[in-house]
């Protein structure tokens, strides 16, 4: 099988020309030597079955961002056919130098000039033919955003893998001098005179008059701000109809189908399979719906270029904790999964910086913890009020995020002086197909993680609840009884009581569990325990519940994250301790001020 990798530099299309390659068939893969997994798939390269690789983006091949190394180390390790290198049509000038560093080093390539669409309406006019001769390399004009140009990219593809044979891996290249760095942007430039079409003056785009409102120094925050707003709205009043019609089906299906089929198994068995796996995974799945609609909005967000916007209006802000607007776009990428957020800290060189992002990455509001909140807040609030609320909890992840920086950047492990340089893309009015393929990938991924780790969650919540055999389930006698009223000294001035607690416990290894966790508990699935949850909390402990859930520790995988990421015994220690610690005074601080207001 071939193996074909895709780079370029940020902002160039790179992940909307991998994701139209690979559809849904995308997967994560792990490689030797590489300090990250690297998402790679299988496609159809004329007849022949090929893997492509899709690389970090990266500025220069001979620089020192963690993301730069993750590239340089597969190149030099990693058996490789064919490099497909993505360059921005507009902005050539300063993206040549890339293929033709790639090129010096021997490997073979097709560099694709992406966003052509683009620089026609700028009246950019690119002769390929002319820039092929140059590079020496074949060159196809493509916009992987609409798909236009796919069927030359293909046939160039067919033509290189068909015309060279396997290498081995390459000597490390090592650091060139920078006189040879620079003659690289001499020849770049010699490219760009002899085969671009440059107009004098650019014409206005519609981004830049775009920018004048929403990058505006005074309402450009709020209105940020109000187009979050209006994704939670959308989240609640687009899902919670699809909510209720999954909630009725699977309600449905365990009274009619699923305890008649195990209605001859021993009660115990019964109970396991009734009682706690059925109920606590179908009441996570009824909340699938809006979990799949956050991911679709988030995803129209991204890639339209106004997160980019986002981390430049508030890099002032951040600069004044010790981070900056790429820690933002960071806390952003965390409303998905914290770990690949993490992760992302990569593209910063300062590692007092990075540390310090990684601290407050965690209180990101991820899509487990919405998952959670989703819940409460449709069983304790109206639809009128759930977005508001929903709101609010966003926003506490940032205040609580600032205010840690604030605390910490006076140390000098997290002290960093390090320039905060940023592209503003275009504003991009993203595809249907590039919103459908982002949201499902990142809707498929939630998915698979939390069903393994959700089954074995309501499995173990289910025995502490049933176990020593005689007892009331989740009664004083059980071992979850056990366990609440040992807690309860540290956790009952908060508002959360014994049956809260074991959820809470279970939530340090997967913030997933806790609901399946409170379904199993409570003996009940669906529209019964939501009804039940109402009228067992009143609003004030409801919120404190959700407050602990939304600062306490990470989950495990976001802690082996931090463990990796940092390469510190030390820092992980304190990454997991100071949110506990902070979820207890927080809470502890809201309950006891509005528990007289119920």
């Amino acid at each position: 099988m071939k193996r074909v990798a895709l780079l370029g530099m940020p902002n160039t299309g790179k992940s909307t020309l991998f994701n139209r390659l690979s559809g849904a068939s995308a997967r994560v893969g792990n490689w030797p030597g590489v300090t990250v997994d690297l998402m790679t798939a299988k496609i159809m390269v004329g007849g022949d079955m090929a893997e492509i690789i899709d690389l970090p983006g990266i500025y220069d091949l001979h620089g020192y961002a963690d993301d730069e190394k993750v590239v340089r180390h597969f190149l030099e390790q990693q058996k490789v056919d064919l490099l497909v290198v993505l360059v921005n049509a507009v902005q050539l000038e300063r993206q040549l130098v890339l293929p033709l560093q790639l090129k010096e080093l021997g490997f073979p390539l097709v560099v694709l000039i992406n966003m052509s669409d683009e620089a026609k309406k700028l009246g950019i006019g690119i002769d390929t033919a002319s820039l092929a001769r140059g590079l020496g390399t074949p060159v196809v004009a493509i916009s992987a955003k609409y798909g236009d140009g796919q069927r030359d990219m293909m046939s160039a593809m067919t033509r290189a893998l068909g015309e060279i044979s396997t290498h081995g891996t390459l000597p490390a290249p090592g650091k060139r001098r920078l006189e040879e760095d620079d003659a690289f942007e001499v020849r770049a430039a010699a490219l760009i005179a002899s085969s671009v079409d440059m107009p004098t003056v650019l014409p206005e785009r519609f981004s830049d008059k775009l920018d004048d409102v929403l990058m505006h120094k005074l309402w450009g925050l709020p209105l940020f701000f109000l187009a979050m707003f209006g994704v939670f709205a959308g989240v609640f009043w687009l899902g919670a109809p699809i909510q209720s019609g999954v909630q009725d089906a699977l309600g449905a299906f365990g009274t009619h189908v699923l305890t008649p089929v195990v209605s001859a198994l021993p009660e115990l068995a019964r109970g396991l399979v009734v009682d706690g796996i059925f109920n606590g995974v179908s009441t996570v799945a009824s909340f699938v719906p809006m979990i799949v609609l956050f991911f679709f909005f988030m995803a129209v967000i991204e890639d339209s270029g106004y997160l980019s916007r986002a981390a430049y209006l508030m890099d002032a802000l951040m600069a004044k904790m010790g981070l900056d607007g790429r820690s933002f776009v960071m806390l952003l990428m965390g409303f998905g999964c914290n770990v690949p957020a993490l992760m992302g800290t990569r593209v910063m060189r300062s590692r007092a910086l990075r540390l310090l992002s990684m601290l407050v990455i965690p209180f990101s509001l991820c899509s487990a913890r919405l998952q959670v909140f989703l819940f409460i807040i449709a069983a304790l609030f109206s639809p009128r009020q759930a977005p508001f609320v929903l709101l609010s909890l966003y926003l506490a992840s940032f205040v609580i995020a600032f205010l840690t920086a604030l605390i910490f950047k006076r140390s000098k492990q997290f002290s960093s002086d390090e320039p905060f340089v940023i592209e503003l893309p275009p504003y991009r009015l993203p595809t249907l197909h590039q919103v459908w393929t982002r949201g499902w990938l990142e809707a498929r991924h939630f998915l698979l993680r939390a069903s393994k780790i959700i089954i074995a969650g309501v499995v173990l919540v289910w025995l502490l609840t049933h176990l020593p055999a005689g007892v009331t389930p989740a009664g004083v006698d059980s071992y979850s009884g056990i366990i609440g009223r040992f807690m309860q000294p540290v956790l009952g001035p908060l508002g959360i009581d014994e049956k809260l607690t074991i959820a809470l416990i279970f939530g340090f290894v997967a913030k997933e569990v806790v609901i399946g966790a409170l379904a199993v508990i409570y003996g009940m699935e669906g529209a019964a325990l939501t009804s039940h949850i109402s009228h067992s909390f009143n609003w004030v402990q409801a919120y404190s519940f959700m407050l602990f859930t939304l600062i306490y520790t990470p989950c495990l995988s976001t802690i082996a994250t931090l463990r990796a990421e940092s390469r510190s015994l030390r820092f992980t220690l304190l990454a997991v301790a100071w949110p506990l610690l902070l979820a207890w005074t927080v809470s502890f601080v809201f309950y006891q001020t509005f528990k007289h207001l119920v």
